[in-house]
């Protein structure tokens, strides 16, 4: 491997590279927190359909996506966008229509399961959702999982502790790994060969990039390939895991990037208002989706004032005096 290869492009590019219709695609961020947008408004431009998704507790790219028409499938914890849409909104109406296919896991779970891909090792042990429905409510029949070789044969499997003696657990919960075809993360700075450095909480990103065959990182700042050996212990994804790297700011807009720039409550007030009837997410869509060329067209179309107005403070990381309501 080139250690000075330059894996910088443009999101067109890499979601065209990467991204495929009927692909295993894992996005990183929590709830309204670091999602990355500009590459969800790009696949959903892109119309890629078929999506199988993967995601932590994600909230606004789940449910654009799913909104977009291009998931079909998805294994989740919990998709939600704080109080704006404490479920997400386009994501019920297709579990209520049959649209999509959903299987769910606990936050710890989802957090296993991509560490059991990053490890390299089939699945992991957890007693995490004994004596809850997880265990028995499965979203993916078994007749589908016998004809689909990236889906595991079993949601999860329940056992008993092989090493009795060790604390009496008694029944262990098995949780499959997870391995996408591909993961996109947003991060605060990025290095041109793709070493990523995030600022507050990481959530399962780094998890996340680490299971995935191929990662496309966006990021708020490209640094020059020395910047980040100092103070390297803080990056927490190196080089090797990533195949593309996208300079663009504000690119998990309208969600927050701390230290950047806070969640916009404007327009996840508005988004959650035209999401619950269906023409008026048609003319969402053809507005701030479809009607822009790329992310930087969105932001020009939200204005530098409601910009400024999110920015975060130096000292805290978010924005001072946001109204949130």
């Amino acid at each position: 491997m080139n250690l000075q290869q330059d894996k910088v492009t443009d999101i067109k590019t890499a979601i065209r590279t990467h991204i495929k219709d009927g692909c295993h695609l894992s996005i990183g961020g929590f709830t309204i927190n670091r999602n990355p947008m500009a590459a969800v408004y790009e696949i959903i431009r892109s119309k890629i359909r078929n999506i199988h998704l993967y995601a932590h507790s994600n909230g606004q790219g789940v449910d654009e996506l799913i909104g977009g028409g291009c998931v079909s499938r998805l294994e989740i914890a919990y998709g939600g966008s704080g109080k704006f849409a404490p479920t997400c909104i386009r994501f019920r109406k297709a579990v209520q229509e049959n649209s999509i296919e959903v299987e769910d896991y606990t936050n710890y779970q989802m957090t296993l399961r991509f560490l059991a891909g990053a490890m390299g090792v089939p699945f992991l042990p957890t007693r995490s959702s004994l004596g809850t429905d997880i265990v028995n409510r499965w979203g993916f029949p078994k007749e589908m999982r016998q004809t689909e070789p990236d889906i595991p044969d079993e949601k999860l499997v329940i056992m008993e502790n092989p090493f009795q003696g060790w604390h009496d657990v008694g029944k262990v919960v098995l949780v499959p790994a997870i391995r996408p075809d591909v993961t996109i993360i947003h991060v605060q700075k990025a290095d041109r060969r793709g070493n990523c450095r995030i600022n507050g909480l990481a959530f399962a990103d780094v998890e996340q990039a680490k299971a995935a065959k191929h990662v496309i990182v966006t990021c708020e700042t490209l640094c020059d390939n020395e910047e980040l050996k100092t103070d390297s212990e803080q990056n927490q994804i190196p080089f090797i895991h990533v195949d593309a790297v996208v300079h663009i700011p504000k690119g998990a807009y309208p969600t927050a990037c701390y230290r950047h720039y806070d969640y916009d409550p404007k327009y996840l007030k508005n988004y959650a208002l035209k999401a619950r009837n269906d023409e008026e997410y048609v003319t969402y869509m053809e507005t701030f989706i479809h009607g822009c060329r790329d992310h930087a067209d969105l932001i020009a179309m939200i204005g530098s004032e409601q910009m400024a107005i999110i920015s975060a403070d130096s000292v805290t990381g978010y924005a001072k005096d946001l109204d949130r309501r």
